[in-house]
Protein backbone atom coordinates (compact mmCIF):
# COMPACT_ATOMS: atom_id res chain seq x y z
CA UNK A 1 0.00 0.00 0.00
CA UNK A 2 1.28 3.43 -1.03
CA UNK A 3 1.37 6.00 1.81
CA UNK A 4 2.07 9.73 1.31
CA UNK A 5 5.00 11.17 3.22
CA UNK A 6 3.79 13.52 6.04
CA UNK A 7 5.52 15.68 8.51
CA UNK A 8 4.57 15.26 12.18
CA UNK A 9 2.59 18.53 12.23
CA UNK A 10 0.89 18.01 8.92
CA UNK A 11 -2.75 16.96 9.09
CA UNK A 12 -4.04 14.14 7.02
CA UNK A 13 -5.57 15.06 3.74
CA UNK A 14 -9.09 16.28 4.26
CA UNK A 15 -8.71 16.76 8.00
CA UNK A 16 -8.87 20.29 9.50
CA UNK A 17 -5.74 21.65 11.22
CA UNK A 18 -6.08 22.00 14.97
CA UNK A 19 -6.59 25.59 16.12
CA UNK A 20 -3.65 27.36 17.74
CA UNK A 21 -3.91 27.66 21.55
CA UNK A 22 -5.40 31.00 22.64
CA UNK A 23 -3.04 33.67 23.96
CA UNK A 24 -2.84 33.99 27.70
CA UNK A 25 -4.75 36.86 29.27
CA UNK A 26 -2.52 39.86 29.83
CA UNK A 27 -0.03 38.92 27.16
CA UNK A 28 1.17 41.68 24.88
CA UNK A 29 2.69 41.40 21.45
CA UNK A 30 6.42 41.14 21.31
CA UNK A 31 8.21 44.48 21.70
CA UNK A 32 5.56 46.15 23.94
CA UNK A 33 5.96 46.79 27.66
CA UNK A 34 3.30 46.32 30.27
CA UNK A 35 1.80 49.68 31.34
CA UNK A 36 2.02 50.17 35.15
CA UNK A 37 -1.40 50.35 36.72
CA UNK A 38 -0.25 51.65 40.17
CA UNK A 39 -1.64 50.86 43.54
CA UNK A 40 -5.08 52.18 44.42
CA UNK A 41 -4.09 52.76 48.02
CA UNK A 42 -1.03 54.78 46.98
CA UNK A 43 -3.18 56.87 44.64
CA UNK A 44 -5.60 57.69 47.44
CA UNK A 45 -2.77 58.63 49.77
CA UNK A 46 -1.31 60.91 47.11
CA UNK A 47 -4.69 62.56 46.54
CA UNK A 48 -5.23 63.23 50.24
CA UNK A 49 -1.65 64.47 50.52
CA UNK A 50 -2.27 67.06 47.81
CA UNK A 51 -5.53 68.12 49.47
CA UNK A 52 -3.81 68.45 52.84
CA UNK A 53 -1.02 70.55 51.32
CA UNK A 54 -3.51 72.91 49.70
CA UNK A 55 -5.47 73.27 52.95
CA UNK A 56 -2.25 73.97 54.87
CA UNK A 57 -1.18 76.64 52.37
CA UNK A 58 -4.62 78.25 52.62
CA UNK A 59 -4.45 78.34 56.42
CA UNK A 60 -0.94 79.84 56.34
CA UNK A 61 -2.09 82.54 53.92
CA UNK A 62 -5.11 83.23 56.13
CA UNK A 63 -2.89 83.57 59.21
CA UNK A 64 -0.53 85.95 57.40
CA UNK A 65 -3.47 88.10 56.33
CA UNK A 66 -4.82 88.15 59.89
CA UNK A 67 -1.44 89.15 61.34
CA UNK A 68 -1.07 91.88 58.73
CA UNK A 69 -4.53 93.23 59.54
CA UNK A 70 -3.87 93.20 63.27
CA UNK A 71 -0.52 94.91 62.75
CA UNK A 72 -2.11 97.59 60.60
CA UNK A 73 -4.97 98.15 63.03
CA UNK A 74 -2.49 98.53 65.87
CA UNK A 75 -0.40 101.18 64.09
CA UNK A 76 -0.80 104.89 64.82
CA UNK A 77 -2.51 105.30 61.46
CA UNK A 78 -5.67 103.98 63.09
CA UNK A 79 -5.47 106.82 65.63
CA UNK A 80 -6.46 109.37 63.00
CA UNK A 81 -10.11 108.85 63.90
CA UNK A 82 -9.43 110.15 67.40
CA UNK A 83 -7.94 113.46 66.24
CA UNK A 84 -10.44 116.30 66.76
CA UNK A 85 -9.61 118.82 64.05
CA UNK A 86 -11.49 121.58 65.88
CA UNK A 87 -9.29 121.22 68.97
CA UNK A 88 -5.64 121.60 69.85
CA UNK A 89 -3.57 118.49 70.48
CA UNK A 90 -0.79 118.00 73.01
CA UNK A 91 2.00 115.64 71.92
CA UNK A 92 4.19 114.28 74.71
CA UNK A 93 7.61 112.95 73.74
CA UNK A 94 9.70 110.40 75.59
CA UNK A 95 12.28 113.13 76.19
CA UNK A 96 9.81 114.93 78.47
CA UNK A 97 9.15 117.74 75.98
CA UNK A 98 5.56 118.52 75.06
CA UNK A 99 4.34 120.35 71.95
CA UNK A 100 0.90 121.82 71.27
CA UNK A 101 -0.73 122.35 67.91
CA UNK A 102 -2.97 120.73 65.31
CA UNK A 103 -2.21 117.16 64.22
CA UNK A 104 -2.86 117.13 60.47
CA UNK A 105 -1.39 113.73 59.56
CA UNK A 106 -0.82 110.53 61.45
CA UNK A 107 0.66 107.24 60.22
CA UNK A 108 2.81 104.43 61.57
CA UNK A 109 6.04 106.34 60.93
CA UNK A 110 5.37 109.96 61.86
CA UNK A 111 2.81 112.61 62.71
CA UNK A 112 2.65 116.18 61.41
CA UNK A 113 1.96 119.01 63.86
CA UNK A 114 1.07 122.51 62.64
CA UNK A 115 0.67 125.82 64.53
CA UNK A 116 3.20 124.62 67.07
CA UNK A 117 3.61 125.96 70.61
CA UNK A 118 5.71 124.69 73.50
CA UNK A 119 6.24 125.47 77.17
CA UNK A 120 9.23 127.33 78.55
CA UNK A 121 9.95 127.94 82.24
CA UNK A 122 10.96 131.41 83.39
CA UNK A 123 14.43 130.76 84.81
CA UNK A 124 14.60 134.19 86.43
CA UNK A 125 11.70 133.36 88.74
CA UNK A 126 12.92 129.93 89.78
CA UNK A 127 15.33 129.21 92.59
CA UNK A 128 16.24 126.36 94.88
CA UNK A 129 14.00 127.79 97.59
CA UNK A 130 10.96 128.38 95.39
CA UNK A 131 8.33 125.73 94.81
CA UNK A 132 7.03 124.65 91.41
CA UNK A 133 3.70 126.32 92.18
CA UNK A 134 5.41 129.74 92.12
CA UNK A 135 7.21 129.29 88.80
CA UNK A 136 5.98 131.13 85.72
CA UNK A 137 5.62 129.05 82.58
CA UNK A 138 5.51 130.69 79.15
CA UNK A 139 3.79 129.32 76.09
CA UNK A 140 6.16 130.01 73.18
CA UNK A 141 5.17 130.10 69.51
CA UNK A 142 7.50 128.13 67.27
CA UNK A 143 9.26 130.15 64.60
CA UNK A 144 11.44 132.78 66.25
CA UNK A 145 14.22 130.46 67.38
CA UNK A 146 17.79 131.03 66.16
CA UNK A 147 17.42 128.44 63.41
CA UNK A 148 14.09 130.01 62.26
CA UNK A 149 12.04 126.87 61.68
CA UNK A 150 8.76 126.81 59.79
CA UNK A 151 5.61 126.52 61.86
CA UNK A 152 5.40 122.77 61.38
CA UNK A 153 6.93 119.70 62.99
CA UNK A 154 7.27 116.13 61.71
CA UNK A 155 7.66 113.87 64.73
CA UNK A 156 8.64 110.21 64.58
CA UNK A 157 5.99 108.07 66.24
CA UNK A 158 8.73 106.16 68.06
CA UNK A 159 9.41 109.38 70.00
CA UNK A 160 5.77 109.87 71.05
CA UNK A 161 4.73 108.65 74.49
CA UNK A 162 1.09 109.75 74.16
CA UNK A 163 -1.02 112.58 72.78
CA UNK A 164 -4.28 114.27 73.79
CA UNK A 165 -7.06 116.47 72.48
CA UNK A 166 -7.27 119.68 74.53
CA UNK A 167 -10.44 121.32 75.79
CA UNK A 168 -11.04 124.90 74.66
CA UNK A 169 -11.38 126.20 78.21
CA UNK A 170 -7.96 124.95 79.33
CA UNK A 171 -5.07 127.33 80.05
CA UNK A 172 -3.09 126.32 76.98
CA UNK A 173 -6.04 126.66 74.61
CA UNK A 174 -6.93 130.05 76.12
CA UNK A 175 -3.33 131.27 75.81
CA UNK A 176 -3.20 130.17 72.16
CA UNK A 177 -6.51 131.92 71.45
CA UNK A 178 -5.22 135.08 73.13
CA UNK A 179 -1.97 134.97 71.16
CA UNK A 180 -3.87 134.62 67.88
CA UNK A 181 -6.11 137.52 68.86
CA UNK A 182 -3.13 139.74 69.71
CA UNK A 183 -1.25 138.74 66.54
CA UNK A 184 -3.77 138.46 63.69
CA UNK A 185 -0.96 138.70 61.14
CA UNK A 186 1.27 136.22 62.92
CA UNK A 187 4.24 136.82 65.17
CA UNK A 188 7.06 139.17 64.22
CA UNK A 189 10.51 137.98 65.15
CA UNK A 190 13.25 140.41 66.16
CA UNK A 191 16.79 140.32 64.86
CA UNK A 192 17.88 138.43 67.97
CA UNK A 193 15.66 135.51 67.05
CA UNK A 194 13.01 136.18 69.67
CA UNK A 195 9.78 138.11 69.89
CA UNK A 196 7.97 139.77 72.73
CA UNK A 197 4.73 138.64 71.12
CA UNK A 198 5.78 135.01 70.79
CA UNK A 199 4.82 133.90 74.29
CA UNK A 200 2.09 134.18 76.87
CA UNK A 201 2.67 133.54 80.55
CA UNK A 202 0.84 130.66 82.14
CA UNK A 203 0.64 130.86 85.93
CA UNK A 204 0.67 127.44 87.54
CA UNK A 205 -2.49 127.45 89.62
CA UNK A 206 -1.74 124.33 91.64
CA UNK A 207 -1.79 125.31 95.30
CA UNK A 208 0.76 123.99 97.76
CA UNK A 209 -0.36 122.85 101.16
CA UNK A 210 1.05 124.82 104.17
Amino acid sequence: MDFATRTPNQSPVGMPRPASPPESVGMRPSGMHNRPTGNKRDNMLGLWGRIGTNVLLFLVALMIAAVAWLTYSATPASQNKYVDGSKLQAVFLNTGQVYFGHVTSFNKDYLVLNSVYYLQSDSSSSSSSSSSSNQNVSLVKLGCELHKPYDQMVINTTEVTFWENLQSDGQVAKAVAQFQKDNPNGQTCSNTGSSSNSSNNLQNQSSSKP
